[in-house]
């Protein structure tokens, strides 16, 4: 599996947060069950009704910032969400072997970036339960840029911004869309993960290369 990448054209490594570094199954269990249990609660509804009704709002901002702002849906739904998350902080672990990959990184003298959609409030809980940010050389918000990833204008704010050499650069996150505004771009190297959620099944018929498993592209050879 090494040939996925050619480790002697990289020299940063972007990394997406939730489904990539971290297991995917805290957001999912977050907004699709607890939030709609504490929503149907407050009013009235049965859990599949709740669901239903919020899977439809949710859907009307994908691919946007709102998507991704903890403050927006606060407000839109009437919930302390900053708080509920961390009801639930148990849950936010890493992916197997996501913390030796980025110490492989380190080690090798690469630089290693965390770049996220994840708003502000779910971050800075994700970085206090983890030790991402020990290896990450940047931690880069893509609220900070008022861009979601998926725009290619968040790329061009980044580039800017950091002076980042995009053709020398690998990129993995679960995203698509998100992966095809950065390959777009001009990112040299991308990855996508087979299995963001650790209790669904590995995904198919994926767009970009995929990367079952960290272990898959280490060790890191070092420059």
């Amino acid at each position: 599996m090494q040939d996925l990448i050619d480790w002697q054209r990289i020299d940063t490594v972007l990394l997406d947060m939730d489904g990539t570094l971290l297991d995917l199954y805290f957001d999912n269990h977050f907004w699709l069950h607890h939030v709609p249990m504490i929503y149907g609660q407050k009013h009235n509804m049965d859990m599949p009704d709740a669901h239903a009704h919020l899977v439809t709002r949710f859907g009307r901002e994908q691919g946007t910032l709102k998507w991704y702002s903890v403050d927006f849906w606060s407000e839109e739904l009437g919930l302390d969400l900053a708080l509920l998350k961390k009801d639930l902080a148990h849950l936010i672990k890493p992916r197997p072997s996501a913390i030796e990959f980025l110490q492989a990184i380190v080690e090798s003298g690469r630089h290693a970036w965390l770049v996220t959609n994840a708003h502000h409030h779910s971050l800075t809980l994700k970085l206090a339960h983890t030790p991402l940010a020990q290896y990450c050389e940047r931690i880069i918000c893509s609220h900070d840029f008022d861009e979601p990833k998926e725009a290619p204008a968040f790329w061009q704010a980044l580039q800017a911004r950091e002076h980042l050499d995009p053709a020398r650069a690998l990129f993995i996150d679960d995203s698509e869309p998100v992966l095809k505004a950065a390959h777009d771009f001009g990112i040299g190297q991308v990855l996508t993960i087979a299995q963001p959620d650790s209790q669904k099944p590995a995904r198919s018929g994926l767009a970009f290369p995929v990367l079952h498993h960290f272990d898959d592209i280490m060790p890191i050879p070092a420059r």
